[in-house]
């Protein structure tokens, strides 16, 4: 169940865009889940019945790219002992996904781009054009302009490719669903390991929401696995979290707290109302402008101008 904004707005544009054969570029941090949300695209779209199939870009070596991704046929290399068909025959139907496609070698991108072009390639050492209908979601750490600008990634191939662009949130900015987030996985892996849940208490997720999570969603799944094979079915405290998410917890614990009601008065001007109202917010989240901006249902970018205005910055 996604509680926070950021993450009800991005499902409602995913759901509006997964019907349509356009391509899809994910932005998100390393563990964000930018996978998962490839595979919701696929399962709502009419190609679902087909296959998802997903290259990780950055996992595999500069001299192999083209083999692995078109194929190649018998004898067309010392090793290529049999035809071999690519991720892209293999995708032929239904979505192929390239993750960390900022890491495409630039001579593999001028060959993705002409395949892009007609939906037609040939295997390695093939003589043969072979058409692959094929909807493309593709994922990149960074904004694709920047590695533009760098010449590490085809101006061209970017324009081909930005159809649709969805950001991604750090789990960090969408605090809201970090509860009901642990909990589905936590049913899920103690499924995968055949045992019985363990129960995370109101310390534990607190401690959970106040840590920063720089390995994102990934993160959060390594613990929640740690947890159910340590502590199958028991109840689990913030001293029995990993070291530094109890140094999160008891970090917030010393901060201030804030009230949760305010009095408005009415001579005053809206604008300095409205700033009373973000102060008091993050006041009250802890110093945490993501958790605020959820709070209020507002942008975080909204919450730290608001912020850096009334300090005079």
């Amino acid at each position: 169940m996604l509680l926070s904004g950021a993450m009800r707005r991005l499902d409602r544009t995913l759901r509006s865009v997964a019907d349509k054969d356009v391509i899809v570029c994910l932005v998100g941090e390393s563990g964000s889940g930018k996978e998962v949300l490839a595979r919701r695209i696929h399962a709502l779209s009419p190609r679902r019945a087909e296959r998802f199939v997903a290259i990780n870009c950055a996992a595999i070596p500069e001299a192999l790219f083209e083999s692995e991704l078109f194929g190649h046929e018998r004898g067309a290399f010392t090793g290529a002992s049999e035809l071999m068909r690519g991720k892209v025959e293999a995708a032929a139907g239904g979505t192929l996904f390239l993750d960390e496609i900022g890491e495409l070698p630039l001579g593999m991108q001028a060959k993705l781009l002409r395949f892009l072009e007609g939906l037609r390639f040939m295997r390695v050492g093939g003589t043969e054009k072979i058409h692959a209908d094929i909807r493309l979601i593709c994922a990149t750490l960074r904004p694709l302009e920047d590695e533009v600008r760098r010449g590490t990634f085809r101006a061209d191939l970017y324009y081909r490719i930005q159809g649709i662009t969805l950001s991604l949130p750090a789990l960090r900015e969408r605090r809201a669903d970090i509860a009901p987030l642990a909990a589905a996985l936590l049913a899920e892996l103690a499924h995968k390991h055949a045992v019985k849940a363990p129960k995370l208490t109101r310390g534990a997720i607190a401690a959970f929401q106040s840590y920063g999570w720089p390995g994102n969603v990934r993160e959060l799944r390594n613990v929640l696995e740690h947890l159910c094979l340590l502590r199958p079915g028991r109840s689990v405290r913030a001293t029995d979290l990993p070291p530094a998410l109890r140094l999160a917890e008891s970090r917030a614990e010393n901060l201030p707290s804030a009230p949760r009601t305010l009095e408005i008065d009415l001579d005053e001007p809206l604008e300095a109302s409205v700033d009373r109202i973000i102060q008091a917010a993050v006041a009250l989240e802890r110093g945490n402008r993501s958790r605020a901006a959820d709070r209020l249902g507002i942008g975080l970018r909204t919450v730290q101008r608001k912020l850096s205005t009334s300090r005079g910055v």
